[in-house]
């Protein structure tokens, strides 16, 4: 069962990495589902403190996906308009069959929230838009950042486990 839950980790912690990119997958919570899974195996010591603290900070980078992409059209000079189109359109992006869709969806939303706020400002409305689209860029990084810190604190913990075995 150990080596399931290994193996099982491992995965997770990639596939949380890609659903840092992709959002198909929600990736902070399949990250820490990873190590979640670590935590029941014998001979690796996972902390009840590390892990609840760890659950809560992929609580709070989840929340933040939302609210960066928002807050980047608002940091450009949109309204709240250009943020509701923002907020939409990630949505729609989302569940859109269009490639890349969670990309262009919040930049399409914020221009046509900030066009709908001021018809006769163009520039306003890219401006807007452009800022939807850093602070999309702002939280997928972020995203994969805090993958890749999973993924190294469980290598870390499985070579801590298999560094006690002697193989002679």
């Amino acid at each position: 069962m150990d080596y399931f839950l290994l193996i099982l980790s491992i995965l997770l912690f990639v596939f949380g990495i890609i659903g840092s990119v992709l959002p198909a997958l929600p990736g902070p919570p399949v990250s820490w589902l990873g190590i979640l899974c670590l935590y029941f195996v014998d001979g690796i010591e996972v902390s009840s403190l590390a892990l609840w603290g760890s659950l809560l900070l992929t609580i709070v980078i989840s929340v933040l996906d939302y609210i960066i992409p928002a807050q980047g059209t608002k940091r450009f000079g949109g309204s709240k308009y250009g943020v509701w189109g923002t907020n939409i359109g990630l949505i729609i992006g989302i569940l859109a069959p269009i490639p890349f869709g969670f990309i262009i969806g919040p930049f399409l939303g914020a221009l046509l929230g900030e066009l709908l706020f001021d018809s006769h400002n163009l520039t306003r409305a890219l401006k807007a838009a452009l800022g939807s689209f850093i602070g999309f860029l702002a939280s997928t990084f972020l995203k994969v950042i805090f993958g890749l810190v999973f993924l190294i604190w469980g290598i870390i913990l499985i070579v801590q486990k298999f560094s006690t075995y002697t193989l002679f």
